[in-house]
């Protein structure tokens, strides 16, 4: 069977592994394609909840296979740490393969990105600090070590050396900072490499087999598209390509093995970190709104900024990634209003615009022109069928339908497994 893509389809944060995470169940294989331990994805099944950060949304599936793809990159302390929690909880982590390929984040990334991040001055990012921007920039000026590297001492000594040589000029002399012993840093990872050399191998060609095998193979991505490199709100967006396209990359699939992409959205928007977003909520509705989703970073636990549903950003995430079915999460949030809102254009000085301009200045002008339908005010969080949901919420979803052109699918309503009704494919 050709693969499956599941991509957050706004500023990241939909609940891409509790979709992960059901539909692994008839998958060989979860790849995590792209992002570092920035990202979170949070789980909950009848063993708990599980708060994930490197490892894919499948080891939780007792027969998949999962795959941490060369375009992540990895803290290799982290992702001891989070092995470490899974097996005290009875995980088989096992059957987790690494790639070779993935780029490594290492301390002076952690320090390079504070650092920057404070001499940005009233101009912050958001990052969540946790080296990814940095280790990015360093693979693609060909700088970065790799997993490779990682488990080859020799090799590791002599790359290392060179990097530490220019990050620790960079460190004391452009930011006052203190330089980072080589041994001390060689020893750590050195032990590292050990710790992880069970799961390292060549991920591609391991992905290609089990396609060529007729297996489903998910493509799990990072953070959303409203945070890509190229089409999010730069420069406020993450360092890969948490898209479509960037999943074929990361995980080492072409695009014509590519059956299905499913895009996840809130029933309303949240983000976190710098950056304009026009149709956020900064009243009583939007803290609300924040408080029943529970909505506070699973990385970092900062409160996420919350407001109605972009559909201009939407819109913008849909065309660009080429979905095919839809999961809207989080539905029962809104369970207790009157009525639900949407953003269905934005104005500019005066000029309605339904597209992302280029210019986070310009996207710092807009105002939100809202559309509306009435609320259902009721709960849904027990119902396992499209058909008992109220018809308030089938007339917000097909408005949904209509911006995205596409299916919704799925529909979430509330936090735990069960509570994730399909539709099926469209008729």
């Amino acid at each position: 069977m050709p693969a499956t893509i599941i991509l957050g389809g706004q500023w990241g944060d939909e609940g891409k592994g509790k979709l992960t995470d059901a539909l692994a169940g008839s998958a060989a294989m979860v790849v995590r394609a792209n992002g570092g331990s920035n990202a979170g994805h949070t789980v909950q099944t009848n063993q708990g909840t599980f708060k994930l950060h490197l490892v894919p949304s499948g080891i939780l599936n007792d027969d998949c296979v999962c795959v941490i793809g060369a375009g992540v990159v990895i803290e290799a302390a982290t992702l001891i740490g989070e092995l470490q929690e899974l097996r005290n909880r009875g995980i088989d982590v096992s059957r987790l393969r690494i790639s070779d390929r993935a780029h490594l984040v290492l301390p002076y990334h952690l320090a390079l990105d504070r650092l920057e991040e404070h001499r940005r001055e009233g101009e912050e990012i958001g990052t969540t600090l946790r080296g990814n921007g940095p280790a990015y920039a360093d693979k693609v000026s060909r700088h970065g070590l790799r997993v490779a590297d990682l488990v080859r001492p020799d090799i590791l000594r002599r790359k290392l050396a060179i990097e530490l040589d220019s990050k620790n000029q960079q460190i004391t002399q452009l930011y006052g900072d203190t330089p980072f012993a080589f041994e001390e840093l060689y020893r750590d990872l050195v032990a590292y490499g050990e710790e992880l050399r069970p799961f390292v191998t060549q991920s591609e060609v391991l992905v290609q087999d089990t396609l060529a095998e007729g297996k489903n193979v998910l493509i799990e991505c990072a953070q959303g598209a409203m945070l890509d490199i190229d089409y999010g709100s730069y420069p406020y967006v993450t360092s890969s390509s948490p898209t479509a396209a960037g999943a074929c990359q990361g995980a080492g699939i072409a695009p014509n093995q590519v059956e299905r992409v499913i895009a996840v959205y809130k029933a309303y928007s949240t983000r976190v970190g710098g950056g304009p977003m026009p149709a956020e909520l900064l009243d009583e509705t939007g803290q609300l709104i924040r408080e029943r989703g529970h909505e506070y970073g699973t990385t970092t636990g900062r409160p996420r900024r919350t407001g109605w549903f972009d559909a201009v950003a939407a819109r913008h995430t849909s065309r660009l990634n080429g979905v095919t079915d839809v999961a809207i999460t989080l539905a029962d949030v809104l369970d207790v209003f009157d009525e639900v809102k949407w953003c269905s254009a934005y104005d500019i000085n005066g000029t309605p615009l339904t597209h992302i301009p280029a210019l986070v200045d310009d996207l710092a002008e807009a105002t939100p022109v809202w559309s509306s339908t009435p609320g259902w005010q009721t709960d849904i969080t027990g119902m396992r069928s499209y058909e008992e949901l109220p018809a308030q919420l089938k007339a917000y979803l097909f408005e949904l339908e209509t911006i995205l052109s596409s299916h919704i699918r799925y529909v979430g309503v509330g936090p735990d497994r069960e509570q994730l009704i399909d539709r099926g494919p469209r008729a």
